[in-house]
């Protein structure tokens, strides 16, 4: 093999290799982040068990202050009150519509509850979707719940459900490139519109005998 063929060999372009990305992402700081997280959470659950902490702070569960404080309810964009529970707008919605539902004993389990206590759970999940599919006609509805901190829960210790309203094409390229959400709707118009269909639809009772049928 003489110099040129030697040469002509070493000057071939090496073809690119394909870019294998991350396979984990180490971030070992977050270690005592997350067990002082659960440490705080841990203190805040045992002063609403007492009722000790329950002055300016709060219970650490804004679920369980609103349902302590029912004068709150409009400024709170709490939509339902029944004698079991809640249902409210979230103040950080998904889409437009995006509703919560708690139970007013906070419980950071499903199992937490007795039986009776999750059928009213549940029962107020159907009130809830029956209430939204009337007043707003959604394509589709997510329905679920976050339990605990590693599942996304924002209170963990206060399980909650989530009624998210869904339209074809709500996820648009604002969301995908500039990931922001477009939210048409202020939380005020929004609770406005569910508790008016909540009245003209007979309330509890109403609503209730429509599920019944």
């Amino acid at each position: 093999m003489d110099e040129k063929t030697v040469k002509s060999g070493s000057e071939k372009p090496a073809e690119p290799k394909p870019d294998a990305g991350h396979t984990a992402l180490q971030a070992p700081w977050r270690l005592e982040y997350l067990e002082q997280a659960d440490k705080a959470e841990g203190a805040r659950a045992a002063a609403a068990e007492t009722g000790a902490g329950a002055g300016a702070g709060g219970s650490g569960s804004f679920l369980l202050d609103y349902w302590n404080r029912p004068h709150g309810d409009e400024a709170n964009h709490v939509v339902v009150r029944t004698g079991e529970g809640l249902i409210l707008l979230n103040a950080f919605p998904y889409t437009s519509g995006h509703l919560l539902v708690a139970l007013g004993e906070a419980r950071p389990t499903l199992l937490d509850y007795t039986a009776q206590q999750r059928a009213a759970l549940w029962r107020l999940v159907d009130l809830a979707m029956a209430l939204m599919l009337d007043t707003l006609r959604p394509q589709g509805v997510n329905v679920g719940v976050n339990q605990g901190r590693a599942a996304g829960a924002g209170v963990p210790q206060h399980l909650h459900v989530h009624l998210v309203p869904r339209w074809g094409g709500d996820v648009n390229f604002m969301s995908v490139v500039g990931q922001v959400r477009i939210i048409p709707a202020s939380l005020e118009l929004m609770a406005q519109r569910y508790r008016a269909a909540w009245r003209d639809g007979g309330g509890e009772a109403g609503w209730g005998t429509r599920l019944q049928g």
